[in-house]
């Protein structure tokens, strides 16, 4: 027992675990980076090492066997605990750090506290690289999956393991261009609503939460056209007549640099918490922790002090409002 013991591969580890969550052959293949082939050999070895089917087909899809449901969790555990192992110790001192931190954000975000977080970074830890990722249309798991070692913007993880961490509140402003006839009277909800629109999207949706209100007041807008970043929308904006959406606090560097108009919303909207999140496998990482203490103070100075939640003991687990 103990020689089959020592010679059980612990890479099955990885593609049980990745097997159990995706419970597709296929989806776990390109979660791993692996061929489907590949994958379907290494289920044939965990079946055999297990001594159970772990995956069954039931009409189109693959659902798990009861062992599968027993072990899922523990498998989780232990997959997150050899990444804790084999990763590297950081320093205490951020000097000594020579690491790259991933982080996901939307285009505002990266426009209004990257460049000040950059500068730190090259201040405090020179040996530190910063990778900012890009939203994507499609949500995926990029914090549990190790793809991204931050997320920053309004946080809809549906991971119920994802820590969060409120940064600020922010509040949803209409923008135009300078000298739009609409900076020349009221904007009442009829008057936002008849003017054309320029909708962000990361997923290319046409409505929102604006088309919800504005329907409570018999009101519907026309959007001609959506665009997945806010930069994007804020440059159409600029050169048209139609009328854009921003936030207050993380979008007010780009709409002064682009010189557009700032117009209170005439309709009644919840705000936005804007938050960073991590995984859990990271909480006690030192470099990881450095990291987000100087997320934490370089958004108090580049979007505010009086918006910063006063502690970081907020942080949870619980999402926040969904993001476009």
């Amino acid at each position: 027992m103990i020689a089959r013991n020592a010679n059980i591969d612990l890479n099955l580890l990885t593609a049980l675990d990745a097997l159990l969550e995706e419970e597709s052959v296929t989806a776990a293949a390109d979660r791993l980076g692996l061929s489907g082939p590949a994958m379907s050999r290494a289920l044939g070895r965990i079946r055999r090492t297990i001594g159970d089917p772990v995956l069954v087909r039931a009409g189109r899809h693959m659902v798990p066997t009861p062992r599968a449901l027993e072990i899922r969790a523990e498998v989780r555990r232990l997959v997150e605990a050899a990444h804790g192992v084999l990763a590297p110790s950081a320093p205490a001192d951020p000097a000594e750090l020579a690491r790259v931190f991933t982080i996901n954000a939307n285009d505002l975000f990266v426009t209004a506290v990257g460049p000040q977080l950059v500068a730190r970074v090259a201040q405090e830890a020179p040996g530190v690289v910063l990778r900012f990722l890009g939203e994507s249309h499609i949500d995926l798991p990029l914090l549990r999956d190790g793809a991204a070692d931050l997320e920053l913007g309004v946080i809809d993880s549906r991971e119920p393991e994802i820590r969060t961490e409120e940064l600020f509140v922010d509040h949803g402003i209409v923008v135009v261009r300078e000298g739009h006839p609409l900076t020349t009277v009221t904007l009442t909800a009829r008057r936002f609503a008849d003017a054309p629109h320029i909708n962000f999207s990361r997923r290319g949706r046409l409505t929102g939460p604006i088309d919800t209100a504005l329907a409570a007041r018999g009101l519907r807008r026309k959007v001609i056209a959506t665009v997945p970043t806010f930069a994007a929308a804020l440059m159409m904006v600029r050169d048209s007549d139609a009328v854009g959406l921003a936030t207050e606090r993380i979008a007010a560097r780009a709409v002064r640099a682009l010189g557009l108009r700032t117009l209170p919303m005439p309709l009644d909207l919840p705000p936005m918490s804007m938050a960073m999140a991590w995984h859990p496998r990271l909480e006690a990482d030192a470099g990881h922790r450095w990291l987000r203490g100087l997320v934490r103070r370089t958004v108090a100075e580049s979007v505010g002090p009086e918006s910063v939640s006063a502690s970081p003991a907020t942080a949870s687990a619980s999402p926040a409002t969904a993001r476009p």
